[in-house]
């Protein structure tokens, strides 16, 4: 065999052991590439069927809270009134001081309303005719949007009696409801040197259709001239918020 023929034989021989190689390389490649590169599971590949990409938590896009306040009525609705003392704005003022004062503590706190406004406004959805049930409806819904542990809802109460006075608590017919109750109640209690206990609620439409712990505070009489003044006086909605907050932490810490 001349010198060029053993140049080509040698070359020939080169090429096919390079293929060689190539070709167990990447059969070696496939066959060890992971799950988690091709996309596809183990168990999946033995079925036959790709595996879907883990869907997306649209949950955690959402605010989360311990507590949600409802500052009862608002806008149009302006609730009970003594001439032009409203209980809307009472709502809203002590509201805001609960608020800050559970955020101060720690507390996540959300507010429902943080102006004059109906929150039936922005009730889209219900088919009520009704702007009541529209307000009620929606208030409940923020609940069911955003995962919180109680909700507590504040309102002015009134009575044709002008001598009736005092706090009361409302609560669900459920055991977390009815602590969250009686915390506050006692705190309020203290605070207007009263001797009330909390009671059910049954017949009010958020406590029968909000899921999680919620309560209705009566802060107290816009009916009464001494419940009225502590009710508009800034600084006694202070104390009154003080209350409140007060009794929302012992919850948090007694469940």
């Amino acid at each position: 065999m001349n010198r060029p023929t053993k140049l080509r034989t040698s070359l020939l021989r080169i090429a096919l052991f390079c293929f060689a190689s190539w070709f167990i390389l990447q059969e070696g490649c496939i066959a060890s590439t992971p799950a988690a590169i091709t996309g596809i599971e183990d168990e999946d590949s033995i079925n036959g069927s790709p595996a879907l990409p883990n869907e997306p938590d649209y949950q955690r896009a959402l605010p989360t809270a311990d507590i949600i306040i409802d500052a009862g009525h608002g806008g149009i609705d302006g609730g009970a009134h003594y001439k032009e003392v409203l209980e809307k704005d009472i709502n809203l003022a002590v509201a805001r001081k609960v608020y800050l004062l559970l955020r101060s503590s720690g507390v996540r706190a959300i507010l429902n309303r943080n102006g004059d406004y109906a929150l039936s406004d922005d009730n889209r959805w219900h088919p009520s005719r009704s702007r009541h049930k529209r307000d009620l409806s929606q208030r409940s819904q923020l609940s069911g949007e955003i995962r919180t542990n109680i909700v507590i809802s504040l309102h002015v109460n009134w009575a044709k009696n002008k001598e009736v006075r005092g706090p009361l608590v409302l609560h669900q017919d459920e055991g977390q409801s009815a602590l969250l109750a009686y915390c506050i109640q006692d705190a309020l209690n203290r605070q207007q040197q009263t001797r009330f206990i909390p009671r059910l609620g049954k017949p009010f439409y958020l406590l029968n259709v909000i899921k999680q712990p919620a309560v209705i505070v009566e802060m107290g009489f816009i009916s009464h001239e001494g419940d009225r003044h502590m009710l508009t006086d800034p600084r006694k909605q202070e104390q009154v918020a003080s209350a409140i907050a007060s009794g929302v932490r012992n919850y948090i810490l007694l469940r």
